[in-house]
């Protein structure tokens, strides 16, 4: 049996019937279509979000540490970049721990701007950040930087570069056009300064898959969050244990896929209407899309940036990079 094509009287109903918050909105669309998915974005509540501190230390997960590596061998160069008297504008900030190596090799940055959907997390994480660097001017914002943002007014005149800051090849999560479309925003956002981008890298399959199905569970606990923050904050009545962790590298489109699948035959419901998974039917709950070097850059020169220097690790796992933003001419 197939998946039911998507109702479109009942959800404006439903919507009539309540407001729904985003993740409301999104998860109804997501499961109403044939090949049923959601954004990772959703992921992040405060225990998502812990979830994924831990997989950073997993053995298993080399992005982290290798970004890390990269950021603290290089620290010198990438100042050199970004220049003195620095503003620091982080998307997707998270925990603010990679941030902490370009702050300390930066010359007197003056404030940094972490954007986060997560708002509990991020402020505490802000409150650590003041509390170690009292002169830093530390303002986050809870936003979906996806979408048009509304960021502080710049410093005064004869400040630094405002540069934007997204480490984690988080970028690899969008589709091909999201990514374009995030980048051609950045750039309007940065004009005049730049943007400092980490991304993984195109590899040994082997690898990726380890750096997915960790031994310990913790990315299957991940995934299966999700669910639990649909149940908690939604009222669904997703079965947990009815769903299992799934993740692959699909090579044709050089992304590893992350799904939750159904196993069984089971329903589920959501804002008075159920819909129906059969074994083995997934739940798409994330893409991360890997680069080439060249690939990143001919990305980045179609948004609008022109790439200069690039970093990597000696066996070419990550990438970072230091994008140019012109000024308007």
């Amino acid at each position: 049996m197939g998946t039911p094509a998507f109702n479109l009287h009942a959800f404006r109903a439903a919507q009539r019937a309540a407001p729904l918050s985003d993740f409301a909105r999104e998860l109804f669309a997501g499961l109403s279509l044939d090949a049923r998915s959601i954004s990772p974005k959703f992921f992040y509540d405060v225990e998502g979000s812990a979830l994924f501190d831990r997989i950073c230390e997993l053995p298993e997960y080399y992005p982290t540490r290798t970004e890390l590596r990269i950021l603290t061998e290089c620290a010198g160069e990438i100042a050199a970049q970004i220049g003195p008297d620095a503003e620091i504008i982080e998307f997707g900030a998270g925990s603010l721990t990679k941030v902490r190596l370009l702050l300390d090799a930066l010359e007197s940055p003056r404030r940094y701007v972490p954007i986060d959907i997560s708002g509990a997390h991020l402020e505490a994480a802000a409150e650590r950040l003041r509390a170690d660097y009292p002169r830093l001017a530390v303002q986050p914002v809870v936003a979906d930087y996806t979408m048009p943002l509304v960021l502080p007014p710049a410093r005064e005149k004869g400040a630094g570069q405002r540069v934007g800051f997204f480490p984690g090849s988080t970028l690899g999560n969008f589709s091909p056009d999201e990514a374009l479309a995030f980048l051609q925003l950045a750039h309007r956002l940065l004009r005049g300064g730049g943007l400092l981008l980490g991304v993984d890298l195109v590899k040994d399959p082997a690898l990726l898959h380890a750096a997915y199905n960790d031994a310990q569970g913790v990315t299957a606990a991940f995934n299966l969050n999700l669910l639990r923050r649909a149940n908690a904050e939604l009222g669904t009545d997703f079965d947990l244990a009815g769903f299992t962790h799934a993740a692959f590298y699909n090579s044709p489109l050089r992304r590893i896929e992350m799904h939750l699948v159904s196993r069984r035959v089971q329903e589920v419901m959501l804002d008075g209407q159920r819909f129906r998974f059969e074994e083995g039917e997934t739940l798409h709950t994330e893409n991360s899309h890997k680069f080439t070097v060249e690939g990143l850059r001919a990305l980045a020169v179609k948004a609008g940036f022109r790439p200069t220097a690039v970093w990597t690790d000696p066996e070419r796992l990550f990438s970072v990079h230091w994008l140019q933003a012109p000024a308007a001419q």
